[in-house]
């Protein structure tokens, strides 16, 4: 699964954080990954004794690791990966972003983990920038990070970018998309027009897509979630 939480506040509510209805979203599909963004850690508009990434960890019965974007509030404002599966391994770190161009910093969070046939996946979360040229940067640096690895991986997230545009077409040469034609759209959560948000993963790795869906819940965030099964041979 991958899941824009827009830190636990639901689109229609002004200031409340309600992290159980994400919760009960992420309970209700069982995915064994979750890649999570807009994450809030200890910041005064979501609390700051609420660490969301532990508390959805706790809710789900998963294991979490966040990495911090940016400083937010006195507290840290990210992305995270929620996993069913042991994390024998964990890397986080920040995307280039041209302070020429402005926009917001922004990371990508990878884990690995083991899988009960011991076999071992990637599997990362990020969350690219409003601004094209930053995001292609961010793109390209993604893609050298883990170009190298002979794991299965799988990078999922928060793309700020459409099918057909230079982002998602420069990923398109190192990564298959789950969906790849006629994708349900993952935002705005009413009447949602447009896909931003993707699974993919390193072909050649021993990964395949069986499925993949847009679930339609409209309360807890401004982005629908997106789930995929895969199969590891």
């Amino acid at each position: 699964m991958t899941y824009n939480i827009h830190h636990a506040n639901p689109p229609s509510e002004s200031v409340k954080i309600d992290v159980e209805a994400v919760a009960r979203v992420i309970n209700q599909q069982k995915p064994d990954l979750v890649a999570l963004q807009e994450v809030d850690i200890h910041t005064e508009r979501s609390g700051k004794n609420l660490d969301q990434a532990r508390e959805l960890a706790r809710l789900t019965g998963m294991k979490s690791f966040f990495m911090k974007a940016l400083d937010y509030q006195g507290g840290e404002y990210g992305i995270a990966v929620l996993s069913r599966y042991p994390i024998v391994d964990s890397a986080g770190y920040l995307l280039p972003r041209d302070p020429a161009i402005g926009g917001e910093d922004r990371a990508v969070a990878s884990v690995t983990v083991q899988l009960p046939t011991n076999k071992k996946i990637i599997f990362a979360s990020t969350h690219l920038d409003l601004k094209e040229a930053n995001r292609l940067s961010q793109a390209r640096a993604l893609i050298e990070h883990f170009q190298d690895s002979s794991l299965p991986m799988i990078l999922s997230g928060d793309f700020n970018a459409l099918a057909g545009s230079p982002v998602i077409e420069l990923f398109d040469q190192y990564f298959m998309r789950t969906c790849r034609d006629d994708c349900a759209p993952t935002i705005p959560v009413k009447n949602p027009n447009r896909t931003i948000d993707f699974i993919m993963y390193k072909p050649r790795t021993g990964l395949k897509v069986l499925s993949t869906r847009v679930i339609d819940e409209q309360y807890a965030s401004d982005h629908l979630p997106v789930v995929a099964e895969l199969e590891v041979r």
